[in-house]
């Protein structure tokens, strides 16, 4: 097939309450939707995206899609069933995990291994740490436990034995064995996917893997079909939790780098929007309608972890955009606990019934339906007066418990929400040594713009950036992001046994596989660029720094130096009597795509030449327990260098931005709003 040419683009993005999709024309005209989720079946959503646009499929030229399929897989279980296959007297590696508890003062802490030990089979073989055969692999015995798992009904399997990162063979004899029991090709190798000691990550990554495999293949191969029956005739492009997207026909051999692909796409929208507008340091708060989730982009590029645990005990050890989560959404759940206090989520009213102000049967109360009370937020016009008040007694429900008014219940719930997001925002920020003042807020969800300044306010970041289409920026993010690649190889010896050249040929190595694959995909790139960093740690230290390189012919004496600044940098101590290991060699290949102007996603035929004429209305509005007459403003008819002072309400057709007294916002020619945020009332 041909490399796309200059049609359509579609970004779609599947979250937990609104499926989001942004349509970009050749000629720069963007259309934009979005619609419920359907987690049933996350096809039905994006097809109804489509038609909302009114796409032709057959002017379309790629679209690249975010998913939430593995996620909710793996954080609901409902998995396929899996079998592991390992080396005897290593099948409890799952189950044994590391030294952790949930709760850091917690007495207890338990967890179902996604594969359960009936189905994890020993084998005899044994490879050593440094590569050489122990003990032979015993070929009968592989094909005998592939017949057995596959009587239990498993319809994906593990192959994971112990140093495979070192020497591989024994998994690669292995698979060539299952090649002609196996009825399908869901055979995941743990070496294949993560070639990295730490035999438990490894195995928790490689069973993560195939047990989505037949989840995901079956999804896209669904979501293909439906649209090449409708006049589709490219390929799919499915956003990876690295930031880059890989070939719907690729994605399933790597299943487990899917995860997280939504929240990593949003980060690589606002990775892009802010290097264009000149602010390459950013923290980024995504608030949705389910949950929340920041990561940190320092000089353009988003922050990348090889150590991701996607809840207690479920490490995902391959490169993934680091992003935490807090469940603090619009729709999250807000509730009087037992012992009297207030609690705002983790449990979110979703799309259906969604919040009270939804009108769809919600009747508990949420952080969107305080933000309603507050004034933030507008109701629909003919529905106002029955829906306050079914808003205003489900608020009635936490000020009587709290002896409180419901204007200052409301004020409670947007406090406590706030606390929850600044936290996470501190945790990818101060946590990691990095002062939030240097850094600006990139503001998006559909619900981020209505809190960013407060959550800045109490951060200290002098700036919000808010995006032109903070509601679908995931969507956006896939349209953006670029292709990517990454390759993890352990090396794992003392720098004083290093050899530059050795490390020298391994980057070589990853960048040719890269080069290779990134060279088979069928879309439109300005060009091939690469990242290179080693992991690195001080002998006696279990945890690994990432040290970023300039080149991929570093020296010996410039891996310790780098490592020794790093090192220092996040901790403010220097070892100088330990000496430093090298664990990891890390490279990313990246394909760029061409670039994006950003300012059409606001129709500029539909901007007005003063602010004035971008004015709706007004009405009152709380802002620290005082009512203040507020205008509204409509988005799309400002101006696009429009000057505002607070207070005022932005709204437009995704989200609602909330500029609060004494702040400042400015519009700038990439059809951003930037705040600047002022003292404190």
């Amino acid at each position: 097939m041909a490399k796309t040419g200059n049609g359509n683009i579609v970004g779609v993005d599947v979250g937990g309450t609104f499926t989001d999709l942004v349509l970009l024309s050749p000629q720069g005209r963007v259309r934009l939707s979005k619609v419920p989720s359907t987690l049933d079946n996350q096809a039905f959503g994006v097809l109804s995206a489509l038609n909302a646009v009114d796409a032709d499929l057959q002017n379309v030229d790629l679209i690249v899609h975010g998913t939430t399929t593995t996620t909710n897989a793996v954080l609901e279980r409902k998995l396929s069933k899996t079998g592991l296959i390992t080396t005897r007297g290593f099948r409890d590696v799952l189950e044994l995990g590391r030294r952790t508890r949930p709760q850091a003062y917690g007495m207890f802490g338990e967890f179902t291994p996604i594969i359960p030990r009936d189905l994890r089979l020993e084998v005899p073989e044994r490879m050593l740490a440094d590569g050489t055969v122990h003990t032979p692999l015993d070929a009968k015995a592989v094909q005998a436990a592939a017949k057995s798992l596959l009587a239990a009904g498993c319809e994906s399997v593990v192959i994971h034995f112990l140093h495979a990162y070192a020497n591989p063979a024994h998994e690669q004899a292995a698979a060539g064995l299952l090649a002609d029991i196996w009825p399908n090709d869901y055979i995941t190798c743990g070496h294949a996917l993560l070639s990295e000691s730490r035999e438990y990550e490894r195995g928790v990554t490689a069973a993560v893997n195939a047990s989505v495999q037949p989840l995901l293949q079956r999804y896209v191969d669904r979501l293909a079909s439906e649209l090449a029956d409708k006049g589709y005739a490219h390929d799919v492009l499915v956003m990876n939790g690295n930031g880059g997207m890989v070939s719907a026909g690729m994605v399933a051999r790597e299943a487990a780098k899917t995860v997280m692909s939504g929240p990593a796409s949003g980060v690589m929208a606002a990775a892009y929007t802010g290097a264009r507008a000149g602010m390459r340091n950013l923290l980024t708060y995504d608030m949705g309608g389910t949950s929340t989730d920041v990561a940190l982009i320092k000089n353009a590029q988003p922050a990348v972890s090889n150590e991701i645990e996607i809840e207690y005990a479920m490490p995902i050890h391959v490169p993934m955009v680091d992003v935490r989560t807090v469940g603090a959404g619009g729709g999250s759940i807000a509730h009087v606990n037992a012992a009297g206090l207030l609690e705002v989520g983790p449990e979110s009213a979703g799309a259906t019934p969604g919040p009270i102000c939804y009108d769809k049967g919600g009747e508990v109360p949420t952080i969107s339906d305080a933000n309603l009370m507050l004034g933030r937020m507008a109701l629909r016009a003919g529905s106002a007066e029955s829906l306050m008040a079914r808003v205003e007694a489900g608020m009635q429900t936490l000020a009587d418990p709290l002896g409180i008014s419901i204007q200052q219940a409301a004020e409670a719930v947007i406090r406590v929400a706030n606390t929850h997001m600044a936290g996470a925002i501190r945790m990818v920020s101060v946590s990691l040594g990095v002062d939030p003042r240097d850094y600006a807020l990139f503001a998006f969800g559909g619900a981020g713009p209505l809190h960013a300044c407060a959550l800045a306010r109490e951060l200290g970041v002098p700036q919000v950036l808010v995006p032109a289409r903070p509601g679908i920026t995931n969507a956006l993010g896939c349209v953006v992001a670029d292709l990517r690649h990454d390759y993890v190889r352990t090396v794992n010896r003392p720098m004083s046994a290093v050899i530059a050249s050795d490390v020298h040929a391994v980057f070589a190595e990853q960048i040719a596989l890269g080069e290779a694959l990134v060279d088979k995909e069928k879309i439109t790139l300005t060009g091939i660029r690469h990242l290179y960093s080693v992991d690195m740690q001080f002998i006696g230290q279990t945890h690994l720094l990432r040290v970023d390189l300039d080149s991929a012919t570093p020296t010996v004496e410039e891996l310790q130096t780098r490592f020794e600044q790093v090192y220092f940098d996040r901790f403010q101590v220097e070892l100088d009597d330990i000496q430093a290991n090298l664990v990891n060699v890390n490279t990313s290949v990246i394909g760029t795509r061409p670039p994006l102007d950003l300012s059409l996603l606001i129709d500029p035929a539909e901007r007005r030449e003063t602010v004035a004429a971008a004015r709706t209305g007004t009405r009152k509005v709380m802002f620290d327990t005082q009512w203040h007459e507020t205008p509204i403003y409509w988005r799309d008819r400002l101006p696009i260098d429009a000057e505002i002072n607070g207070p005022a309400i932005i709204e437009q057709m995704d989200t609602t931005t909330v500029i609060e007294p004494n702040d400042t916002a400015k519009g700038d020619l990439e059809g951003n709003i930037i705040i600047t945020i002022g003292a404190a009332l």
